[in-house]
């Protein structure tokens, strides 16, 4: 059965967006491809097509009503398990040149599938752990935005996340909504890692009952080499 993307449209739509037909081909595409690759490993549990619409392409684009994203603009996802936010942000902003890091190396090879069905360009999948990654030249301090929905305190997230970030960018956090014990207590992390005061962002996606948040973290200091640590203490020790 084809694909019915007319109440995507019409969301995006109350958000400012819109969407070509090469960007609904991606889209199609994108979700034929998880699916297939999800009956054999584990991508999302997410299969249905309203629900992965919702939960998976528009909750990763609202970005784009918050912020511009111009051709000039770099970005990592961190953590990005099967693409979410990265490739449907490249695909409604395919101008943005974007970086996907995951631990796992299978999903990197999902990753790589996609970009090459989707035809995109300026986009790379890496493998690796983020206190690894964070560490070499070629991508610490060199994105204008680091984001992740990635499911971690934002402490821990703020250790893997900000090394990445240019002196200027900003680091974006997908979260849930009543997270403000959570920012609370990222306070001392944020600041170590050379991080402005956070800013919160809360929404309720269009016409759904998901409720959502952005945290925003401007670099305003270079990060000290000693962070991210070695793999592993962010989790178990984080700096909060």
């Amino acid at each position: 059965m084809e694909n019915n993307f007319s109440r995507f449209r019409e969301k995006l739509e109350m958000i400012n967006l819109s969407m070509t037909e090469r960007m609904e081909e991606q889209f199609s595409l994108y979700y034929d491809l998880l699916m297939e690759w999800n009956q054999v490993m584990n991508l999302t549990a997410i299969t249905g097509f309203e629900e992965a619409v919702d939960k998976h392409f528009l909750d990763s684009v609202i970005l784009g009503h918050y912020i511009a994203l111009d051709k000039n603009v770099s970005l990592i996802d961190v953590g990005t398990g099967a693409g979410f936010p990265g490739i449907p942000l490249k695909i409604m902003f395919p101008e943005i040149h974007v970086t996907l890091a995951d631990s796992l190396n299978k999903r990197v090879k999902f990753l790589n599938e996609v970009i090459s069905q989707l035809e995109m360009e300026h986009i790379a999948a890496v493998h690796g752990r983020a206190e690894e990654l964070a560490g070499n030249a070629a991508y610490r301090e060199q994105y204008d935005y680091c984001v992740s929905r990635a499911v971690a305190n934002l402490a821990v997230l703020s250790e893997y996340c900000i090394p990445f970030v240019k002196k200027g960018g900003t680091f974006i956090a997908y979260k849930s909504a009543g997270i403000q014990d959570e920012l609370k207590s990222a306070r001392k992390a944020v600041r170590l890692l050379g991080g402005s005061q956070a800013k919160l962002t809360e929404f309720i996606l269009p016409d759904t009952e998901y409720h959502r948040s952005f945290v925003m973290i401007d670099k305003i200091e270079h990060t000290s080499k000693k962070f991210p640590r070695k793999a592993g203490m962010p989790s178990k020790e984080p700096l909060c």
